[in-house]
């Protein structure tokens, strides 16, 4: 299995990139801004055609680029349906510093969207099958993809053999997401991430939406603030 990312944008979004192989259908995860001309170079060199583009949650951070990758390749934009009004409102309860980024800026919806409304539903794109878990706190609508490794798994980017979990800004390495923006909730955030991160092996690799990978182990052993959750 092919994985890969960037960070994007003035924010430092993290983009990934997910394949069974080269020469295979992809799965990209949070386009955020000027996201477009990293992700075709990758695309092309592996040549890869994007099967989904993959939103854990509305921020415009990370779905800036969303609907221009979706449209170019034809394929659908998947995001909770409660953070869907923000794939055309994606600066309301930002506050004025981050809805600088996108003054002048016009956001439409893909030509199409998928709603991930049910937890812990099982979605089989590219031949990649991910489990979509609700974690609600950082907006109400976030989400993490899990993936489990498959019998050619050879992660580019981590390196590893566990299973992977792309957590946006639910959990980062030695922190967690922001609960003060529209939507936030401290106590659902930290639910959540008891309730659907901590109960993973140790292994699991967290790719999160900002920063260097982590591990549920290390994060249980050295997060600051999942002191005493585990």
């Amino acid at each position: 299995m092919l994985i890969t990312g960037f960070p994007a944008g003035v924010l430092q979004c993290n983009c990934y990139v997910l394949a069974t192989k080269q020469g295979a259908d992809a799965i990209v995860v949070d386009p955020g801004q000027r996201a477009l001309a990293p992700l075709r170079r990758i695309l092309d060199e592996h040549r890869l055609t994007p099967a989904a583009v993959l939103l854990t949650h509305g921020h415009i951070d990370h779905m800036w680029s969303a609907q221009k990758v979706a449209d170019t390749y034809g394929c659908p934009t998947f995001i909770h349906p409660e953070d869907r009004f923000m794939l055309t409102d994606p600066i309301v309860g930002l506050g004025p510093r981050l809805a600088q980024l996108a003054v002048g800026a016009m956001f439409r919806e893909p030509r199409q969207v998928v709603e991930l409304d049910r937890d812990g539903d099982k979605v089989e794109l590219g031949g990649v099958t991910v489990t979509v878990d609700h974690t609600p706190g950082h907006t109400k609508g976030s989400v993490v993809f899990r993936v489990s490794p498959g019998p050619d798994w050879a992660g580019e980017a981590t390196g590893e053999t566990s299973e992977l979990a792309f957590t946006g800004d639910t959990l980062f390495k030695q922190s967690i997401g922001r609960t003060d923006l529209f939507g936030g909730s401290g106590r659902d955030l930290l639910t959540s991430i008891v309730n659907k991160l901590l109960v993973l092996d140790d292994d699991t690799v967290v790719l999160p939406g900002h920063g260097p990978k982590t591990t549920i182990g290390a994060e249980r052993r050295t997060n600051p603030f999942l002191e005493g959750l585990s």
